[in-house]
């Protein structure tokens, strides 16, 4: 095996896969490239399977925001020699977020019954496998969105945004929040369009609805007596992420506190989550 590295495909042309995307939302897809080089003859040979075992060459992606995953593409390779095989997958931002895993594995294609006693038989053994990741991170809220015209909708008219929050704590994140954005507020619309490159009007107009979405997130989190700091929430679920939030905004201070300091002060509150997402402060 000669695998190339992942390389990101941009407007511009392709570099390297980075570490993370500092400006990625939901609204951007990610497209990715890499060729493999694959000697058949060598990866049977070294295998101990038949000169015309079936293989097959995959590639997996995960998303750890989203908790969703799927096969992204695979190829047959049944000939003998040498094979280099190119992928190029374009996956929808809607379905990210968090840490985008992309697993490339070289696995038996069916099952073989003229293997050596030591060698792979079942279809889907892996004889090579590699992995690369890409963490999405922005500044935009890291939860599915979608532009609408408010004008259609119970929402007041003129407002920019509306952060829609539906199930319980158990509930799945990605099911459970939804953002909308008023298309006719074209300030908030065109922030959102351009949150892969954004101006500085942008990324103010961005934190502000940052700010707005924990503000939202955070009260909606202490209406419910069962979120407290020991909560068994499951990975992927609402209350797992409110909890992470509490994590980032609040760090050493406990929910009760901040419970009764919403209940008794909500001015002072107010503040202190103001301070804690630091608002406006763009680069």
């Amino acid at each position: 095996m000669t695998p190339e590295p992942w390389r990101l495909v941009i407007e511009d042309g392709e570099v390297a896969l980075p570490e993370a995307l500092p400006d990625w939302d939901y609204q951007m897809d990610v497209h990715v490239r890499r060729a493999l080089r694959v000697d058949l003859d060598q990866v049977r040979q070294q295998t101990g399977l038949s000169v015309n075992a079936p293989l097959m060459l995959s590639v997996v992606w995960t998303a750890t925001g989203s908790n969703l995953s799927g096969p992204a593409q695979h190829v047959r390779l049944s000939e003998a020699g040498t094979r280099t095989v190119e992928f190029d997958l374009r996956l929808r931002g809607a379905d990210l977020g968090g840490l985008l895993l992309l697993d490339t594995a070289l696995v038996l294609a069916e099952r073989v019954n003229d293997a050596r006693p030591s060698s792979p038989r079942r279809a889907g053994s892996v004889l090579w496998s590699d992995r690369s990741a890409l963490r999405l991170q922005g500044d935009a809220p890291q939860f599915p969105m979608a532009v609408i015209d408010f004008a259609r909708t119970s929402f007041p008219e003129d407002a920019a945004w509306h952060l829609q929050i539906s199930g319980g704590l158990e509930s799945a994140t990605m099911g459970a929040l939804l953002l909308l954005v008023n298309e006719q507020n074209t300030v908030t619309a065109t922030a959102f369009q351009n949150a892969g490159k954004p101006r500085p009007v942008d990324r103010i107009v961005l934190s502000a609805v940052y700010a707005d979405a924990a503000r939202v997130m955070v009260e909606h989190a202490l209406t419910h007596e069962e979120f407290v700091e020991d909560a068994d929430f499951p990975e992927g679920s609402l209350g797992a992420t409110l909890l992470s939030l509490f994590d980032q905004l609040f760090p050493g201070q406990s929910i009760t506190d901040i419970r009764l300091r919403h209940r008794q002060s909500p001015a002072l509150f107010s503040s202190d989550l103001q301070a804690a997402v630091k608002i406006f402060e763009v680069s």
